[in-house]
This record gives structure tokens, C-alpha cells and sequence, in this order.
């Protein structure tokens, strides 16, 4: 293929993945495969991809602004494990070769399949837990927050889901609000490690920035969308997709 062709490849793919966040999350196993299938190495596929993807993260803190309300006290600690935990992942991650990392792909996507297939079951536990005041995180949620956010500094697909899991592990509070937390942690640690990708030389930046706005334009239509699509359903076909990635992986 011509790169006019790979570039719109991974644009469709961006729209797509941005659409399924919005929906239903997952869209890192849609544009980290479209990346290898046109031949871009995997770790400049997964660096390219967590800068191109950074935006929607922050689109979707700032949807929940209104949420963060009340817990300037969590945030005030737990957001610099997020920037942390995003750095030791990145650094790691630029400490992996090639060949080791490329070993670890289908790993890494089974695990991010696996953490969307039980995304929903996590959110329908907790969505049956009563409101509860606000109260600051201790070491029991920093340690689990920063081993998901150096997870998310070196792959990042399901970063959301393992961050939601341990604040709902480790804090009494309602759904709502830990979902707000859980998207400025995760914005914190993806930050931290797309900043650290910037100087890495690994960027494909023509492609970080196709994608990038294929994101956004995703995730609006994603947004418009919601309703007159389930969720559910189309979570069934992410993971499906990341599981049969994942199996062509291990047999080649």
C-alpha cells in the first residue's frame, strides 16, 4: 500500500476507535493492530498511538468536570501518582527492544480484551453502591493506582478499567464520581507518558496527528450516536476483534 493509503487507514481506524470510546471504551485494540497490519513497528505503533489518543482522554475529563466536584483532596494525591506512574511506564517501555516488546504484543492485547470484557460487570456492581462523602485516598488506593498507571504508561488499552476497579476497591464512593476520578487519573498517567514519547524519536507525527483528529471526530459521532447504539454489543465486537488479534499473534 502507498502511504496516502496507510495514512487513511489509520485516520478510519482513529474515527472508529474515537466512536468506541465514546461508547463504549476499547478503542486502543482497534488503531494499536490497524498500526502493525500497515507495518509500522509496535513500539513506534504504541508510542505513535498514545500520543494520537491523549486528546480524547482529556475530552473525556473535561465531560466530567462537574463530577470532580468535592474531591480536590483525592486529586490533589492521586494525580501525581497518575503523572508518576505514566513516566516509570514510559520509561520502560522505551527500555524494551524491539524484539521483546513485539513478543509481548499478543499478551498485551489479550489483557486489554479481557479488561473490556469486564468492564461492564465492574460498572454494574458499583452502580448499586449508595452515594458516600468524599473522603482523601490512602496507601492502599496509591499502590494500586500507580501499578495501573505505569500499565498504562507502557501499553495503556483497559487503563481505564483497572483504575476504576481499584479506587471502587479501596474507596467508598458512588459510580459517578469515581468514574470522574478514574478519567483524570488516567488523563494524568497518558499525559505523562505521551510528553516522555515526545523527545523519544518514535513519534510518526503525520500519523499521531491524522489519527489524533480522526479521534476527536470519532468521538463526537460516537457521542451522537449513543443511544441508537448498545454499548454492550459493541463491546462484544472490540473484544472479539482483540481476542482474535491476539490468537493470530500467538500462532505466527
Amino acid at each position: 500500500m502507498t502511504e496516502g493509503m496507510d495514512l487513511l487507514i489509520a485516520g478510519l481506524a482513529a474515527v472508529f476507535a474515537g466512536a468506541v470510546n465514546a461508547l463504549a471504551g476499547g478503542g486502543t485494540l482497534i488503531t494499536f493492530p490497524v498500526l502493525l497490519l500497515i507495518g509500522v513497528p509496535p513500539l513506534s505503533a504504541n508510542i505513535t498511538n498514545t500520543v494520537a489518543l491523549c486528546p480524547g482522554y482529556l475530552g473525556a475529563t473535561l465531560a466530567q468536570t462537574g463530577d470532580l466536584g468535592g474531591q480536590k483532596k483525592r486529586l490533589f494525591l492521586m494525580l501525581p501518582v497518575g503523572l508518576t506512574g505514566g513516566a516509570v511506564g514510559a520509561t520502560l517501555l522505551l527500555m524494551t527492544t524491539e524484539e521483546l516488546f513485539q513478543a509481548l504484543v499478543p499478551y498485551l492485547i489479550l489483557t486489554a480484551s479481557l479488561l473490556v470484557a469486564i468492564q461492564e460487570p465492574v460498572r454494574k456492581r458499583l452502580a448499586r453502591r449508595p452515594e458516600a462523602e468524599t473522603r482523601a485516598p490512602g496507601i492502599w488506593s496509591m499502590v494500586p493506582i500507580g501499578l495501573a498507571a505505569v500499565y498504562g504508561g507502557y501499553f495503556g488499552a483497559g487503563l481505564s478499567v483497572i483504575v476504576l476497579a481499584a479506587l471502587a476497591l479501596t474507596l467508598d464512593d458512588s459510580l459517578t464520581r469515581l468514574n470522574a476520578s478514574k478519567q483524570a487519573i488516567a488523563l494524568s498517567a497518558n499525559i505523562a507518558a505521551a510528553v516522555y514519547f515526545l523527545f523519544s524519536g518514535r513519534v510518526l507525527w503525520l500519523t499521531a496527528l491524522i489519527m489524533a483528529a480522526g479521534a476527536l471526530a470519532g468521538g463526537f459521532l460516537g457521542g451522537r450516536l449513543a443511544g441508537s447504539i448498545k454499548a454492550s454489543t459493541l463491546r462484544r465486537i472490540v473484544v472479539a476483534i482483540g481476542i482474535t488479534v491476539a490468537v493470530i499473534y500467538f500462532r505466527t
